[in-house]
């Protein structure tokens, strides 16, 4: 019973020291403990309670294996990773309404991976809009960070 609570305290001690050492003020990453294709699909279920729908997935752990072997690069970055791309089409309406610039925040992405020497753990990470321009593209661009932050937090469940 000691040793397991130990190796719990340490696994949580070794999480709090890799998130705080990948942290940037504009990414927002969700540990959750469970295989990938669980999570992902969770992943997917949300956007899909929401009414959107994926535009693209980006096989990003595929095509960083593939073309690592092409560079003779043959340590793996990524167990699975891909990101999904979607769009809202009212809070993007609204976002570029507010102004026509912030066009580049579309299409919204969440990643969905794993690391090599994390089993058991997927993460989903998002970049977090930045609050800029007017009062009316600050209010949009929190509702962009809101819904990014629903989603992920009904898949991270």
């Amino acid at each position: 019973m000691m040793a397991r609570t130990i190796c719990g305290l340490l696994l949580l001690c070794w999480m709090a020291v890799s998130a705080a050492q990948t942290a940037h003020p504009d990414i927002s990453t969700r540990v959750v403990r469970g295989g990938f294709d669980d999570v992902r699909e969770r992943l997917v279920m949300a956007l899909e309670n929401r009414g959107l729908v994926i535009n693209y997935t980006a096989r990003v752990g595929a095509m960083l294996e593939r073309t690592g072997r092409d560079l003779g690069r043959d340590k793996p970055v990524f167990g699975k990773a891909e990101v999904l791309e979607f769009c809202s089409a009212r809070i993007s309406r609204d976002t570029m309404e507010a102004n026509p610039h912030n066009i580049v925040f579309c299409p919204y992405a969440i990643a969905v991976y794993t690391l090599p020497a994390v089993p058991g753990t997927v993460y989903l990470s998002y970049r977090v809009p930045a609050p800029a321009g007017s009062a009316e593209s600050v209010r949009a661009l929190a509702a962009v960070g809101k819904l990014l932050a629903d989603i992920v937090g009904e898949a991270a469940r």
